[in-house]
């Protein structure tokens, strides 16, 4: 996870994301049915300057789901939830998913309910015919406050709750940390696991961020069978500037470390997963767009 992306998230903690569209037969059958999508945030300069253009290339380059990473305002790159939608249909693409940080501030302890924002976080989602609503963070505060850690998984139980009247789910998608924050004796990965109730919480398993923590990421698959519906697919290289987190950054699919093509393959039979979604967030001095479309090509040569 490059800092800049770190930086993005805890920017956006309290007025961040959520969106999207996918069939209706999203958790038919998982093992069979897999689509392949694009994370926005790995075109985020692009999608800035010029989203209608950009998304447009993407759709052009054959992808047909994308992610997003924007939503602010009651907005999603600037677009109302009905214009965005449009926008979409107009391209062919749908969003089954979004990132939206989800923080202790969404809930109000006075009224023991979430905030308006988080409501309208969920409408919002709801209105694009969204499936997942998925929040990519967790305040550095949360995770080594035991007391504000077990209110926090309570407030994700919650979430899938009122999701769950939307026909949606709510997701939590890993970085690094989760692998080396200790709650007691277990990882705080193993206890988001163990205390957030499957049926209402699905887990977006990012390959890429645990590179350098958990490098088995078809271990962490089989320990876990089913719980991870959706995927952030990256492969890593080891970087030469960035010495954060693992100390290595996403590289296009197939030129870097990861054993890619088998943890896909662990993610179908054992995972359940039935969205792979690519993200590269460091490009070795390429242009993110020609990243992308080697990216989705490479996908299709390994059979996606």
């Amino acid at each position: 996870m490059i800092s800049s992306r770190r930086t993005f998230l805890k920017n956006s903690a309290i007025a961040a994301t959520a969106a999207a569209l996918m069939p209706n037969d999203l958790f038919a059958a998982p093992a069979q049915i897999q689509r392949v999508g694009i994370q926005l945030y790995s075109v985020r300069d692009a999608m800035m300057k010029d989203p209608a253009g950009t998304l447009k290339k993407l759709s052009d380059m054959g992808y047909q789901h994308v992610e997003h990473a924007n939503y602010i305002n009651r907005k999603f790159y600037g677009w109302t939830a009905k214009e965005f939608k449009k926008v979409l249909d107009d391209l062919g693409l749908q969003m089954p998913s979004g990132h939206t940080v989800m923080t202790s501030a969404h809930w109000d302890t006075t009224t023991n309910d979430f905030t308006d924002a988080w409501k309208y976080t969920v409408e919002d989602a709801a209105a694009m015919g969204q499936k997942f609503v998925i929040s990519p963070w967790m305040d550095e505060k949360v995770r080594h406050d035991t007391d504000l850690l077990k209110r926090t998984m309570d407030q994700f139980n919650k979430s899938g709750e009122l999701c769950q009247k939307y026909n949606m789910k709510f997701g939590y998608h890993n970085h690094d940390f989760e692998f080396t924050t200790m709650v007691g004796d277990i990882r705080l990965f193993d206890y988001i696991m163990q205390n957030t109730d499957p049926n209402r919480v699905s887990q977006q398993l990012d390959i890429g961020n645990m590179y350098g923590r958990e490098n088995d990421a078809i271990s962490i698959i089989n320990k876990y069978p089913g719980r991870f519906i959706s995927m952030h697919v990256k492969d890593e290289i080891k970087s030469a500037t960035n010495t954060e987190g693992t100390g290595y950054e996403s590289t296009i699919l197939g030129r870097g470390v990861l054993p890619v093509k088998q943890v896909l393959k662990a993610a179908k039979k054992t995972g359940g997963t039935v969205y792979l979604i690519i993200e590269q967030e460091s490009y070795q001095g390429m242009d993110p767009i020609d990243c992308v479309k080697i990216d989705l090509q490479t996908m299709k040569k390994w059979g996606y």
